[in-house]
């Protein structure tokens, strides 16, 4: 059994809307986990939101503009392909086509052909591009500190071995519906 103690969190003089209310009894073991699950959710919807805020007030484009900026940075080849990104940002086909065309349209993005498939394409950085993802990395990382800053270092180690285990039992799940053995 575990045990969540109730907390009233303030914003100003107002409730914070995207808290979850804490339960002040004893949950099952299924019920801890739930209430962790959705305080997960809770707690990532309440840091976009302000992030989202962050990025708004320094009049610099959205967090799924960062995000996608952010990807193409971070891959291994600087030039991941469209499937490559709508993966790791969890898009449709569509919809990273979309993104991509509103970057590009802004100057940040192009597209070119894959050098070992030409029928594909790939996500370059421009300089322009390079420039706003130093600018939105500024306000992003900022924002993260003032709300991760809460976190003791365990408790941050804590989460994260915690949700990589989530992450894991996905991966796991897959390969058993594949077919493949799990270890």
């Amino acid at each position: 059994m575990a045990i969540v103690e109730t907390t009233t969190i303030l914003a100003g003089d107002a409730f914070c809307v995207n808290c979850f209310p804490g339960y002040d009894y004893y949950m099952s073991d299924s019920e801890a986990r739930l209430t962790a699950w959705r305080t997960v959710v809770t707690s990532h919807a309440a840091v976009t939101e302000r992030i989202q805020r962050a990025l708004a007030a320094a009049d610099l484009p959205p967090l799924s503009w960062f995000e996608l900026l952010s990807a193409v940075k971070r891959s291994p080849t600087g030039r991941p392909r469209m499937s490559e990104l709508a993966e790791w940002l969890t898009l449709s086909r569509g919809g990273i086509t979309k993104l991509v065309d509103r970057l590009q349209g802004a100057g940040y993005l192009e597209r070119v052909s894959c050098a070992g498939d030409r029928r594909a394409l790939q996500a370059e950085l421009t300089p322009a591009g390079e420039e706003m993802l130093e600018e939105m990395q500024l306000v992003y990382e900022a924002e993260l500190e003032r709300h991760l800053s809460t976190l003791s270092a365990e408790e941050a180690e804590l989460i994260t071995a915690a949700l990589h285990k989530v992450t894991g039992s996905t991966c796991d799940a897959e390969a058993r519906a594949a077919g493949i053995a799990v270890s």
